[in-house]
């Protein structure tokens, strides 16, 4: 009876076969068990896209497929496909060594059973298990070593992760994903960056902290919306609330949204222009109406400020009050642009407005009692106060 050969090339030998030769077919034998348990060997798959066929060689040692690793190298320029035997049942160990973006398939020479493919960026190492399991559509299947997470495209913990003492890197513009694949926390990096943040978790009766830390020795801290968004304080049990504290964080100033009941949505605007000395903010105007209307702020004195006497034409300045001296001739006194409850004060300093009088003249369109003509006094020793209302009425005189 002749020598037959299994699907790796080992060949089973006859009884009273191959007298003088069998010590020799023994030690081959010997050398492909030794290959297809241990032995390493390359496989070169460049080129374009292709199927690479891997083929038994009875009774002789070399055989690729007849090796326990098999390194796949080659510059590859298409998707590659490497095939074996429908017969072959072994474990192998494959490394994807090729250079270039396509997919290299491991499978069956045939059928329709599960076949193992390195992704076009897997350049890594896999446990295969051809099973042989079927005489037509037999099964490749991929031997899960719980291993390199690199080459996992979804790995799973089994239980916390400790850092032991490390740090976990993100690459700029990356970060941390919810259960649904969506962005959670995106982290940008700085070159050479000293300054970081520090988050605090709090026990019982404490608030857990955000807080600025790093090299330099005072370190803003930015929080800003996108676009016309906004940054929001959230209420609970309260409204919402924003406390100030002092350097020693033992004492502190609110600043409180009202409550829920009181349905408001208005909107302050804080002053446009330079702060002074003895004012105090008030609602200058009003844009919109109801809970949501916008009040732009300004900054108003608490008392008139007089000013050093006037002998010549002069623009007045809500909140002050001049000393008008017209014994040289009359004196104009030109008004600003007014706001609701803005004051200003004169006084005949000479007794002389009654020879030389003082002509009030409005900002623009701007009015005073009621009208577009500029107010003339001529009262000897005159001394008025004129008040802004609103823009059908103007400017209001009121007697000292």
């Amino acid at each position: 009876m002749a020598s037959t050969y299994t699907p790796l090339g080992v060949e089973l030998q006859a009884t009273g076969e191959n007298a003088g030769t069998w010590g020799t077919k023994t030690n081959t034998n010997l050398q492909i068990i030794e290959q297809i348990s241990g032995g390493f060997t390359t496989q070169s798959i460049a080129g374009g896209a292709q199927t690479t066929t891997l083929s038994v060689s009875d009774g002789s040692t070399g055989a690729v497929m007849a090796h326990r690793m098999i390194d796949l190298t080659g510059s590859i320029t298409g998707n590659q496909i490497v095939t074996i035997p429908l017969d072959v049942q072994n474990f192998y160990i494959l490394r994807n060594s090729t250079s270039g973006a396509y997919t290299v398939q491991f499978k069956y020479a045939s059928g329709s059973g599960s076949t193992f493919t390195f992704s076009a960026t897997q350049k890594k190492t896999a446990i295969v298990f051809a099973a042989g399991n079927d005489s037509t559509n037999p099964d490749i299947i991929e031997v899960q070593t719980g291993g390199d997470v690199v080459d996992d495209t979804s790995p799973q913990l089994g239980g916390d992760l400790d850092t032991n003492d490390f740090n976990i890197a993100f690459d700029d513009a990356h970060g941390i994903n919810d259960e649904n694949g969506n962005e959670q926390i995106v982290f940008q990096t700085t070159s050479s960056a000293v300054n970081q943040l520090d988050i605090t978790n709090a026990a019982t009766g404490s608030a857990p902290s955000i807080q600025a830390t790093g090299g330099d020795s005072n370190i803003n801290l930015k929080v800003g919306p996108k676009g016309t968004g906004l940054i929001e304080v959230l209420g609970a049990t309260n409204p919402g609330s924003i406390q100030l504290n002092c350097e020693s964080n033992s004492h502190g100033i609110k600043l409180t949204s009202p409550a829920h009941s009181a349905a408001q949505s208005y909107e302050l605007k804080f002053p446009t222009g330079n702060v002074t000395a003895g004012t105090f903010l008030k609602v200058a105007s009003v844009s919109g109406s109801g809970t949501t209307g916008v009040g732009q702020l300004s900054f108003a004195s608490a008392g008139i400020s007089w000013q050093a006497v006037k002998t010549s034409n002069f623009t007045a300045a809500a909140g002050e009050g001049y000393f008008i001296n017209t014994t040289s001739g009359a004196i104009e006194m030109d008004l600003p642009a007014g706001s609701i409850g803005d004051e200003i004060s004169f006084i005949d300093y000479a007794g002389t407005f009654d020879s030389n009088a003082l002509t009030i003249d409005q900002n623009g369109t701007e009015k005073i009692a009621g009208s577009t003509d500029p107010l003339t006094v001529s009262t000897e020793r005159a001394a008025n106060t004129l008040v802004y209302v609103d823009s059908t009425q103007g400017w209001l005189l009121k007697n000292n």
